[in-house]
């Protein structure tokens, strides 16, 4: 009996995934749960598993093409049975070369020629070179895990023969290029000082720029350390593209938006898949909540006593640094089991919320600055604060090797977010909805302050202080559960015994 495999739904608010890879093959044999292809959304990149054991009968999706959850991607048949004939692949017409009825004036230096209207522009010369390639007109999509390990390996994804549907470039392709020991192109020449590539003069809109390969951006800064505030700009810092997780394919022109004229050294390039989707997720965030925020100051002293006292025993057994973090989501976890309200969820169309037993925190997770994605740290209540320390390390080493699974994007009942590293002040995020709160967690300094002892007597003191900042939606709950949900961790941060937290 034939069994369909279908887009499944990974996450909670996941409407639709691509298809990155088949595994098998019309005519192959599969086995019940042996990877039978790769899927990617705007939540995770993750591998599914076949349904069933048997003959892979037909494969109705394509490599590269997105769907909506539930649309049917392959049949499977009984051993034996005769797979499905495969579709022709999808013809590619050359080019033809035809003589134009006028003279065509050259383009000025620096720019692209204007593509006749039928058919689309043909594909760089770097890509007509390998022996396949996406049809005219098609820009290629790579996914994640192929730009990764291209960009870690130096690999010029334009030299890559693509061996996926319709030419599309797969993992495999790229692993078999490192293989063969291509050597990676030398870097271009730098432009000499005033040298720009785009053209003097605005460039009209529908004319794509030349583009020029961007130079692969220098790995982040351990995330452990802040970033200094600049004066100048450290050797490492990332390019402006890699901070915005844009991405171009090499040697792609790319047009400009419609009705955009472009200025001297301007660069147009495709936003990433990820970062689309985080541009929507983002919008649709502030449009369904009503954000408010509020900050407490916090005195850290007496917690970092005690992480400065086992972090080298930390950092040797574990391999990695004892931070705040897991001490703050321990505080948390505490406050959301006195505070219901902060850990629910709201559907003001229907007239609901929902108040969650469980204690799922969101971790927002930062990508190498090519975007982000919330990991989920479930029955974190339950967790001291060496168990969270671990669960948010596990979480985030899968999210940065593209290993999460649905679960480990999914179900989270209250957000944290964690830009003191990189030097933030006060943050005011945005809602992870249907959550009705996210925490910002902010950088920590030592700061003169006034400390009054259990006399009453004041003094100065340098002590480590930092702030905290809570967005919430006003449509859930009013401002002072809010503030008395900050005080509440900052109570906990400041007086509880952290030294038998890590007994």
């Amino acid at each position: 009996m034939a069994v369909v495999v279908t887009m499944p739904q990974l996450g909670e608010t996941v409407t639709e995934g691509t298809i990155l890879r088949w595994m098998k093959q019309p005519g192959d044999m599969v086995a019940a749960d042996e990877v039978l292809l790769e899927i990617s959304t705007d939540k995770v990149d993750t591998e599914i598993p076949s349904p069933a054991a048997g003959v892979l009968s037909e494969i109705l999706v394509p490599e590269g093409e997105t769907v909506e959850v539930g649309t049917d991607l392959a049949v499977i048949g009984s051993e034996g049975e005769e797979p499905a004939t495969a579709p022709a692949p999808e013809a590619v017409e050359a080019p033809i070369s035809m003589a134009p009825e006028a003279p065509v004036e050259s383009a000025p230096a620096g720019v692209a020629e204007a593509p006749a209207p039928e058919p689309a522009p043909a594909l760089p010369a770097a890509e007509l070179g390998s022996q396949s390639g996406p049809g005219p007109g098609k820009r290629q999509v790579l996914s994640p895990v192929v730009r990764k390990l291209a960009s870690a390996s130096g690999v010029d994804l334009a030299l890559v023969p693509g061996t996926g549907q319709g030419g599309r470039i797969t993992r495999s392709d790229v692993e078999a290029y490192i293989a063969a020991g291509v050597p990676a192109p030398a870097s271009a020449p730098t432009a000499p000082p005033g040298e720009v590539t785009a053209p003097s003069a605005p460039v009209a809109a529908g004319i794509p720029a030349a583009a020029e390969a961007p130079a692969a951006p220098a790995a982040p800064a351990a995330a452990e350390t802040p970033i200094a505030p600049a004066a100048s700009a450290p050797p490492s810092a990332p390019s402006q593209s890699q901070a915005a997780g844009l991405q171009a394919p090499a040697g792609e022109g790319v047009a400009p938006p419609e009705g955009l004229a472009l200025m001297a050294g301007d660069r147009v390039v495709e936003l990433s898949r990820l970062r689309q989707r985080i541009a929507d997720n983002m919008i649709k965030a502030k449009q369904s909540a009503a954000h408010v925020w509020a900050s407490v100051e916090v005195d850290y002293e007496n917690l970092e006593r005690v992480r400065r006292r086992h972090k080298e025993q930390w950092k040797a057994s574990e391999g990695y640094s004892l931070t705040y973090l897991p001490f703050i989501a321990r505080a948390v976890s505490d406050a959301l089991a006195a505070f219901p309200v902060v850990n629910s969820s709201i559907y003001p169309g229907d007239g609901k919320a929902v108040f969650h037993s469980a204690i799922n925190l969101g971790i927002a997770i930062d990508l190498n600055q090519e975007g982000l994605v919330v990991g989920t740290v479930r029955g974190a209540d339950g967790l001291r604060v060496a168990g969270l320390a671990r669960a948010i390390r596990a979480v985030a080493d899968k999210a940065r090797s593209d290993q999460l699974m649905p679960d480990d994007v999914s179900g989270s009942t209250f957000s944290i977010t964690n830009p003191g590293p990189f030097g933030s002040f006060m943050t005011a995020p945005i809602i992870n909805v249907p959550n009705t709160g996210i925490l910002s967690t902010d950088t920590v300094t030592k700061r003169p302050v006034v400390v009054t002892d259990e006399h009453g007597n004041d003094s100065i003191s340098i002590r480590h202080i930092g702030y905290l900042g809570l967005t919430w939606n006003h449509q859930a709950f009013d401002g002072s559960a809010a503030v008395l949900f900050l005080q509440r961790i900052k109570h906990n941060i400041e007086t509880w015994d952290w030294e038998q937290e890590l007994a």
